[in-house]
């Protein structure tokens, strides 16, 4: 009898190191950012709350465009609505603007040119500019007055401050990434159950 008890002990055990093995291998099997939110800044200041704010971002269009499929990726809720991957390339030009005002550098208009990617490039790429942006502003002396957000099309500039960068793509990109949970759940998929946005934590 006691033999038997402890072979049932140590076959819960076993049981509950692979269930923790199934947690662990589920968030090191992708390099994407914002399985989680990442740690706070350490202090309270302008550009660590807008870095904050873009890891809040990141974290919500991480598990709104994770794993659609391509019923998913075709619905949209109206013929005069987007797609859920137009609204994912929305999301992704957005993604660039904050990019670009965290390092300071134009986006550049009229070029002719226009990137397409599919749907893991274009779901990789945004989560990345998402992370350098935000790894940017948690950088030692950074400064949004220098952040500008900055429109050229050949010798034409237009020059906003940070400001315009909160309440445009920055927020911007968070209402879109709503769409998504919307149209997913919508086409039959819907948010992964355990994902908390207040925590900013996946419960496996």
């Amino acid at each position: 009898m006691k033999s038997l008890f402890s072979f049932f002990v140590f076959s819960l055990l076993i049981v509950a190191n692979l269930l923790a093995q199934d947690a662990t291998s589920e968030k090191s099997k992708s390099n994407e950012p914002y399985y989680e939110i990442p740690e706070a800044p350490e202090k309270y200041d302008g550009a660590g709350v807008a870095a904050r704010m873009i890891d809040g971002l990141g974290f919500r269009f991480h598990w709104a465009s994770k794993d659609l499929t391509e019923k998913d990726l075709a619905y949209k809720a109206s013929e005069t609505s987007r797609t859920t991957m137009e609204i994912m390339k929305h999301i992704y030009g957005l993604s660039k603007t904050v990019y670009n005002a965290a390092a300071q550098k134009p986006n550049i208009r009229g070029n002719g040119s226009q990137e397409e990617f599919g749907y893991e490039e274009l779901r990789k790429k945004t989560l990345e500019n998402l992370k350098n942006a935000s790894d940017l502003l948690r950088e030692e002396g950074a400064n949004l007055e220098d952040m500008k957000v900055v429109f050229q099309r050949g010798e034409k500039k237009s020059e906003f401050p940070f400001w315009n960068m909160v309440n445009g793509p920055i927020e911007d990109a968070i209402w879109h990434s709503g769409q998504l949970v919307y149209n997913r759940r919508a086409s039959g998929n819907p948010l992964a159950p355990g994902v908390s946005v207040f925590n900013g934590t996946k419960r496996d």
